[in-house]
């Protein structure tokens, strides 16, 4: 076999190998990207809208995201912990007839406490501690996301040029899912894992009237 022939069966070969490689990763790419928006849901078009459009920008945020905290396992909550937690929530609800501001600035400490007592990301690492809340809670993590603006516009305060009270209490009704997702046992716990059937308020499962804040218009202003 010639010299000639040789190099241009290799290039060849190398053409084939080329073309085999692209069309691997253009196929690759889409299932990449559904598999990341069946995960994420609406958080998968909240970082398309943020990439202005760029979906390949978005996905690599969202593939950073799982590959920091996708291993992450919750930690149990004690019993005693889990009553004090929905507790305080309660509190926080009925606080926000008369207090709107200050209920939700009490949710928004209380769901970070909450995610560090779980073994998501604390000690004031908001940005880490939304983004693996994202990873597991992907459908629920805009409520405390929602909170946490109107907590800081209240401490850098913006009183006046805030949240009006019906989003305030449209953002603790949204954060209420992101709670009751954090504080009610898992299959790790060693307890009773409930199903998604069962997600009622922790206040309505001991019996408590369900608090004014989920009736509209019903609050103050403060």
């Amino acid at each position: 076999m010639s010299t000639g022939l040789i190099i241009a069966l290799i290039v060849i070969v190398a053409v084939v190998v080329a073309v085999a490689a692209v069309l691997t990763l253009r196929a690759r790419g889409p299932r990449h990207g559904t598999s990341l928006k069946r995960r994420f849901g609406p958080e998968y078009d909240r970082a398309v809208a943020r990439h202005d459009g760029d979906t390949r920008a978005a996905e690599r945020e969202l593939a950073e995201r799982v590959e920091r905290h996708g291993d992450l396992r919750a930690r149990p909550l004690e019993p005693a912990q889990r009553e004090r937690y929905e507790a305080r929530w309660t509190a926080a609800q009925e606080r926000f007839v008369d207090a709107p501001r200050d209920a939700v600035a009490e949710a928004d400490r209380l769901i970070a406490e909450l995610a560090g007592a779980r073994g998501f990301p604390a000690d004031g690492h908001y940005e880490d501690q939304l983004a693996a809340l994202s990873v597991h809670h992907a459908h629920h993590v805009e409520g405390y996301r929602r909170v946490h603006r109107v907590a800081q516009a209240r401490a850098n305060g913006a009183q006046d040029g805030g949240a009006g009270t019906e989003e305030m209490r449209e953002a603790m009704v949204e954060a209420r899912a992101l709670f009751e997702e954090l504080v009610r046992p898992s299959r790790h716990d060693g307890g009773h894992h409930r199903t998604d059937g069962d997600r009622t308020a922790p206040a309505a499962r001991r019996g408590h009237r369900t608090p004014s804040l989920l009736h509209r218009r019903q609050a103050k202003e403060s």
